[in-house]
């Protein structure tokens, strides 16, 4: 697919498939989406065993989107093996909290984990994200530590106080990447960083790691 609008930046390029990143943030641009479009080409055509790359003059001269899929003789593939019966447990989505305050970026973020098959539920400040934490009590929490009433640092001591044994991965989201920053977080409790705008694979690739400290839990007695 090719066009002939905004084009992009050369040294966006590498990144514009990326969640939430757009070329260039002009007052044009701001009437735009919030950046997931390029993010679920990408996975719906990797999904399919494809690729996607994109190409540009820059800015002003247009864009190119070339998807490559692969071709299959279906005459030649064998029927599926049934399906084994699903075990007990949690095998595939997880129940997952996003905390924000920023309504386009958390019902984005919701939008994006709900198709890559998770339960998705939000909250919008410290202090109602205490209250849904321990009420719902989901696998993991996306946290964004700017929040309003309490911030992200307060919101999990206030949690840690009221619910000690919740077994939660709690997942910090900052515009700050720095290695004071990761480790003020880490020592606050949060057992990963991500920094903003958050990149989909690294998103992914934690609550895959989530996934596998849930498995070697033991389950609650509630569970």
């Amino acid at each position: 697919m090719r066009d002939r609008g905004i084009g992009i930046r050369p040294e966006m390029l590498d990144s514009v498939f990326g969640l939430f990143v757009q070329s260039d943030r002009t007052a044009w641009t701001a009437r735009r989406g919030l950046g997931i479009g390029l993010t679920l080409v990408r996975s719906l055509v990797e999904m399919h065993g494809g690729t996607v790359v994109a190409y540009s003059e820059g800015l002003g001269r247009g864009s190119e989107f070339i998807v490559r899929l692969p071709i299959i003789d279906t005459r030649t593939i064998p029927p599926p093996p049934p399906e084994p019966p699903r075990a007990e447990g949690r095998q595939h989505g997880m129940k997952v909290m996003v905390v924000e305050d920023n309504a386009d970026v958390r019902e984005t973020m919701r939008d994006f984990l709900q198709l890559s098959g998770h339960d998705v539920t939000v909250a919008v400040d410290g202090p109602s994200a205490v209250e849904a934490l321990i009420e719902q009590r989901p696998d993991v929490a996306l946290v964004d530590i700017g929040l309003p009433g309490l911030d992200g640092y307060q919101m999990l001591a206030a949690l840690r106080e009221r619910a000690a044994d919740l077994p939660t991965v709690f997942i910090a989201l900052t515009g700050y990447g720095r290695p004071q920053d990761r480790q003020r977080a880490f020592e606050a409790g949060f057992h990963d960083h991500l920094v903003k705008p958050v990149d989909s694979d690294a998103l992914l690739r934690l609550l895959d790691d989530a996934r596998t400290r849930i498995a070697r839990e033991p389950p609650d007695a509630d569970s």
